[in-house]
């Protein structure tokens, strides 16, 4: 298969792709993902098969505007449109309930099988896309040219991370390209990501709210809007043996580059100087470094990761220093970590996660 390279002049050619069943790379402002048309089973299979990726890992669901939510989702609670309309479109995704089908629509399924989408079936999202759970996950992306597609094909687009599964996520179209180029039919490149880490997870199915996963929208930020919100475990620590995830990345390892990732956790003089005594002398260990300790390590392939305070700027830096190591080849990675304000305790997840929670306290 030949992947196609898209521009931002591509919007129809994108949107026939998706509704036609085809898996289209789509840009957003977290990280770039890999879309399929969210009402068809047969095309979001395609993207299980094309990342690797375990089926009961569910997907998010995208669509353009908060007014699609009653489409595809009910018994919807107030705080979600609160939620839409403070932070849509943007780096959240909000769970809630799938719509059901009706007595009527169940009784005429029992009638025989539906060879082509019925009118009551533009609102049943399949069990693939949720991982057999009757809940979903669902954002509207800031990122024009991505609602432009998703518009255009006229079908929400069940989305994971554009990368092969387990593997830094894509926040260029180049990124994805190295992963997915020859396994789907095309890439838009709408530019770098500006958020560079993967959209916030709150489930709104539980009392009080839960935050699944962090992401570019900051807890403090979710807080000025919900009266409650409690953290769920897998944030800081890895999944127990059979528990179900309920959103992407809290099951498997994720993020991770080639080689293994030892995080340093502590003050950033204290994280810099163990990184410092515990390098070996060879070229072989790799650093990810806040910029102000760059400096030390000029003896081994350095990626900056931001200054020491500026975790924006280490979110929308984080993946691309993954992969810039896989490029140096390197066989250990070394990595300084923020404290958990603000936009850290996403990049604190995603170094965990990346390092199977290999972590050092200093």
């Amino acid at each position: 298969m030949k992947t196609e390279l898209l521009t931002a002049q591509d919007v129809d050619r994108a949107a026939e792709l998706l509704r036609a069943g085809g898996l289209v790379g789509i840009p957003t402002e977290t990280v770039y993902g890999l879309g399929a048309n969210g009402l068809s089973a047969m095309a979001v299979r395609g993207i299980f098969q094309a990342k690797g990726r375990p089926q009961d890992n569910p997907l998010i669901l995208h669509i353009p505007d908060a007014a699609w939510l009653t489409n595809y989702c009910e018994d919807i609670p107030d705080t979600a449109w609160r939620l839409a309309d403070r932070f849509w479109p943007g780096p959240l995704t909000m769970v809630l309930q799938c719509k059901k089908r009706t007595p009527e629509e169940l009784e005429e399924l029992k009638k025989g099988p539906i060879c082509s989408m019925t009118h009551f079936d533009r609102h049943i999202i399949p069990d693939v896309v949720t991982a057999g759970l009757d809940t979903v996950g669902i954002r509207c992306p800031d990122h024009s040219l991505c609602r432009a597609i998703i518009q255009r094909a006229g079908v929400p687009v069940a989305a994971p991370s554009g990368n092969t599964s387990g593997r830094p996520s894509p926040t260029t179209a180049q990124h994805m390209l190295k992963d997915m180029g020859g396994k789907i039919d095309a890439i838009v490149d709408g530019g770098p990501c500006q958020v560079g880490v993967e959209s916030t997870i709150v489930d709104l199915t539980c009392t009080p709210p839960r935050l699944l996963r962090p992401g570019g929208i900051p807890l403090e930020e979710l807080r000025s809007v919900l009266t409650e919100i409690e953290v769920d475990p897998v944030v800081i620590r890895p999944i127990g043996e059979g528990e179900q995830p309920r959103a992407p990345g809290m099951k498997y390892r994720h993020y991770a580059p080639k080689a293994p990732i030892t995080v340093v956790k502590g003050p950033p003089e204290r994280s810099a100087a163990y990184i410092l005594a515990h390098l070996s002398n060879t070229y072989w260990d790799g650093v990810i470094c806040f910029d102000e300790y760059t400096h030390l390590y000029q003896s081994h392939p350095v990626e900056q990761l931001g200054a020491a305070r500026d975790r924006w700027e280490q979110a929308r830096r984080l993946f691309n220093a993954l992969r810039a190591m896989d490029e140096a080849g390197v066989k250990h990675i070394w990595a300084q970590c923020p404290d958990t304000e603000g936009m850290g305790l996403a990049v604190v997840n995603r170094l965990d996660k990346a390092a199977g929670f290999r972590i050092v306290e200093v």
